[in-house]
C-alpha cells in the first residue's frame, strides 16, 4: 500500500502516489510511523504518530 504507483482505482484515475510521498514523509522527515487498520465493511483508519521531539537522524 506504501509502494509507489500502487493503486486501487481504474486506470486514468490515480496516479498511486499519495500514500507512498505521505509515508516518506512520515518516516523519514519526522521519524514517525503510519498505522493503518483496514475494515473491510467501513473503508480504513490510518494512524500518524510523529514524536514530540526529533532526533539528529530524522532530518
Amino acid at each position: 500500500m506504501f509502494e509507489p504507483f500502487f493503486t486501487t482505482k481504474p486506470v486514468g484515475k490515480g496516479t498511486g502516489m499519495g500514500m507512498s510521498i505521505s509515508h516518506q514523509i512520515v518516516t523519514r522527515k519526522h521519524a514517525g510511523k503510519i498505522i493503518c487498520n483496514p475494515d473491510v465493511e467501513q473503508g480504513a483508519e490510518f494512524i500518524i504518530q510523529i514524536p514530540l521531539q526529533q532526533t539528529a537522524s530524522a532530518n
